[in-house]
């Protein structure tokens, strides 16, 4: 059994459906102009599969208040380009802290917040629903992973945001993502359509201050026995929804020189990430780091990881 579920050479899949992932707050945390990234995914990379993190707190600074110049923007953008949108929604999305509350909502009990979080969804889901560039909607951030500074976490109302979700848009699967290490997925498979996981190769063991790859103990096969099993006793979908292209270091990589952010995302490593994907038999995988990469390129004279995500892309 042991075998089955780690050993072995998965087929590839005939054909790669590549996507990247866009977030606002990691654009301007790294100094950049998140348009001209936004536009440099769409336009240099051509990407035709983007993945937003929306934020609660930026889309909802006040209680009655909302901001959707730069989704409406970023929308629009990818709608004129005919670019296939999935949208993150909920309290926890992806990147640092993963639970993006507005201070507002803080003070709130947890009852109070999950009733402020269905209105935000609802006013998020009739917004864009008519969009033709909207494909999917992801409801939270890995919702069952202890990751991140959250007040909470509650699968029962977890499955009150997707039912709320497909009520409002019934034309458009759910995603509900996993860790793609720490889980099975099949919590995942029980409440979306679609499972999505995330692949970190190596990584900085903050507990035990210590670098720390994956490589040896989770192999290709792993994805593929996991991604099989959700396909054919849920019936469900499995795409990889972040796959490590970024360096994960113990403090930002503003604060972090050069070598040190190549010991997790050199060159090598990043062309290896690409391979494990291809190497699983899962047909999809949306890359993670594109702010990173642009960072490289506009600011640290390192245009090789851009470049490198364009060939994938291109493929």
């Amino acid at each position: 059994m042991f075998a089955w579920f780690f050993w072995g050479n998965p087929k590839r899949p005939e054909k790669m459906h590549w996507g990247v992932n866009f977030s606002f707050k990691q654009a301007v945390f790294l100094e950049l102009d998140p348009r001209e990234i936004y536009l440099a995914i769409l336009d240099d990379l051509k990407a035709k599969n983007i993945k937003i993190s929306v934020y609660w707190d930026l889309i909802q600074p006040e209680d009655k208040a909302y901001d959707f110049n730069e989704l409406d923007w970023q929308v629009e953008q990818a709608q004129n380009r005919k670019v296939d949108l999935i949208l993150a929604v909920g309290m926890k999305t992806p990147r640092w802290p993963e639970c993006h509350v507005p201070q507002w909502a803080m003070n709130l009990n947890k009852e109070q917040q999950q009733e402020k979080i269905l209105e935000y969804l609802q006013t998020i889901v009739l917004r864009y629903k008519n969009s033709s560039a909207l494909s999917v909607w992801q409801v939270e951030n890995e919702p069952f992973l202890k990751f991140g500074a959250c007040p909470w976490s509650d699968e029962a109302f977890l499955k009150k945001e997707v039912a709320l979700v497909k009520k409002l848009d019934p034309s458009r699967p759910i995603l509900i993502t996993d860790s793609g290490e720490m889980s099975t997925w099949t919590r995942a498979a029980q409440i979306g359509d679609i499972v999505g996981f995330t692949t970190y190769r190596t990584v900085w063991q903050d507990q035990f201050k210590f670098y720390f790859s994956y490589s040896p103990w989770i192999t290709p096969m792993c994805y593929y026995r996991r991604a099989e099993t959700v396909q054919n006793v849920y019936k469900k979908k499995v795409i990889g929804v972040e796959l490590q292209a970024e360096p994960w270091c113990p403090n930002s990589v503003m604060r972090t020189d050069i070598a040190d952010q190549q010991k997790t995302m050199s060159l090598d490593q990043f062309k290896s990430s690409v391979e494990f994907a291809k190497s699983t038999g899962i047909d999809t995988y949306y890359l993670w780091g594109a702010e990173w990469w642009y960072w490289m390129k506009t600011k640290q004279d390192h245009p090789e990881y851009w470049q490198e995500a364009k060939k994938i892309i291109f493929e």
